[in-house]
């Protein structure tokens, strides 16, 4: 009983079991690229020392204590059965990256799609030591979303990477904007109470609108959401778009608004374009996107050794949120003016950050948790993704060159994977570029055109911006 006792460690999260149950199993993939090949031989090492070592949950499995309540168990990790390395076909044709572009991304199609051993720690990495057009090699971190969220995951991986200037000091990340907090607290008497009176009836209009999304009410069936049932086991494919940080924070300035604003209204503003060239029937159609916000109030990422001090127990884990934002419209109007698409994104997402009924939702959630358990929860989160047209996250990257191994990273992406959705944006910002990964229902979406369109709507928008 005492051997149980200390093998069987922390409880698991809510979320983690909410993501980690029979009808949502998620995983969080970050996909590193680097600029020269990777050597093999210092993959377990890394595994052993650094990785594996990041916390107790890397080195655990889920399991019901005797009250059935759901643990981490302490378990003994072989890094060899969790690091994968495919053998590609060999070529010597001068469209060599080309081909390697088309294995790496059947490869990711299909990895996407299978579950980890519930009987082994939840995590893989996957080597791809093959050129492609985007690096010379791709490495890929498989990681359940039951052993964190994004924020407590990028910031795992991220404590394997240095500095490429100075391996001695730490990464750096964009400075955070003010806080509406800050902002509201100068106001006046008066305006406060405008403001609050504002905020509760719009928080109650979004508590109830979030209710009717998860049990009744579902967006339009588009070129981006075919309705169909089951849509998690079926295959993806991923795709991304490299931007320039610098060419957004310009608008930004031109605009006045915050970088969230631009890229949001660019991806929205893309994705209607999509939708207008498959269908121009859609381009009215009632569509939602769900956004994914981390709830931490932090400014940037703690290192691995804060995040473990008993004052910021916490911070590691799951501590996520969903806001659900219309997507505007595409009218006469919009199409004469494109920065409308901007201005109302910026006017949505406003609205909706002031409003509470995110905690109010997460009461609900609590609630329904402690009354039926983990299972009707985390049917709750697979409708209200299920009845969206987008799931969208984005995190915050660093502002430096990174190296693993003292191989440089070139580039850095992430999605993940688990619900029922057929569009799948995630957005993270390194060294000066802006990488957005789209990942899409293989066969029902045409993820050249919609990858077309995006940019098309940033290179629109920035035009517009600049005259």
């Amino acid at each position: 009983m005492d051997k149980f006792n200390e093998e069987v460690q922390e409880p698991v999260s809510p979320h983690g079991q909410y993501f980690n149950s029979s009808v949502i199993c998620s995983y969080v993939f970050a996909f590193l690229e680097l600029a020269i090949p990777f050597d093999n031989s210092l993959a377990i090492p890394l595994l052993k020392d650094v990785f594996i070592p990041i916390n107790p949950r890397f080195s655990s499995i889920m399991v019901k204590d005797k009250e059935g309540e759901m643990r981490w168990q302490k378990v003994e990790v072989k890094p060899e059965e969790h690091l994968k390395i495919p053998i590609f076909p060999e070529t010597i044709n001068s469209s060599s990256c080309e081909l390697y572009d088309n294995y790496l991304s059947d490869y990711v199609t299909s990895i996407l799609a299978k579950k980890t051993p519930q009987d082994k720690p939840l995590w893989e990495i996957h080597v791809i030591n093959y050129p492609t057009t985007n690096a010379a090699c791709t490495i890929i971190f498989k990681l359940h979303h039951g052993l964190g969220d994004g924020y407590s995951l990028m910031g795992a991986l991220l404590s394997c990477l240095q500095r490429a200037d100075d391996p001695s000091l730490p990464l750096s990340f964009p400075s955070k904007r003010p806080q509406l907090d800050s902002k509201y607290a100068k106001k006046s008497l008066f305006k406060k109470l405008c403001i609050d009176i504002s905020s509760f009836f719009s928080s109650i209009s979004d508590f109830g609108s979030s209710i009717l999304k998860t049990t009744m009410i579902e967006d339009d069936k588009t070129p981006i959401r075919s309705g169909y049932e089951g849509n998690e086991s079926q295959p993806v494919t991923m795709s991304t778009i490299s931007l320039s940080l610098d060419q957004i924070k310009e608008i930004k300035t031109k605009l006045k608004v915050t970088i969230n604003d631009v890229v949001c209204g660019m991806v929205f503003y893309g994705i209607r374009l999509y939708m207008k060239e498959m269908n121009e029937k859609t381009k009215r159609a009632n569509s939602t996107a769900v956004v994914m916000l981390n709830t931490r109030n932090i400014g940037g990422y703690q290192s691995l050794t804060e995040m473990q001090k008993p004052e910021c127990k916490g911070l590691w884990g799951n501590q996520i949120s969903f806001l659900q934002i219309p997507i505007p419209k595409v009218s006469q109007s919009v199409i004469s003016n494109p920065l409308e698409f901007v201005w109302n994104s910026r006017e949505l997402i406003k609205r909706k950050r002031r409003s509470f009924s995110v905690y109010l939702v997460a009461m609900l959630m609590d609630l329904e948790m402690r009354l039926r358990g983990p299972e009707a929860v985390a049917k709750i989160i697979y409708n209200t993704i299920g009845n969206s047209s987008v799931l969208m996250s984005n995190l915050v990257g660093p502002v430096e060159k990174m190296t693993l191994a003292n191989h440089p990273v070139y580039g850095l992406y992430f999605t993940a994977t688990g619900g029922p959705e057929d569009l799948t944006i995630t957005i993270i910002s390194y060294e000066k570029i802006l990488r957005i990964a789209m990942k899409t229902q293989k066969g029902f979406i045409d993820e050249h055109k919609l990858k077309f369109y995006i940019e098309k709507a940033s290179e629109i928008i920035f035009k517009a911006a600049m005259e």
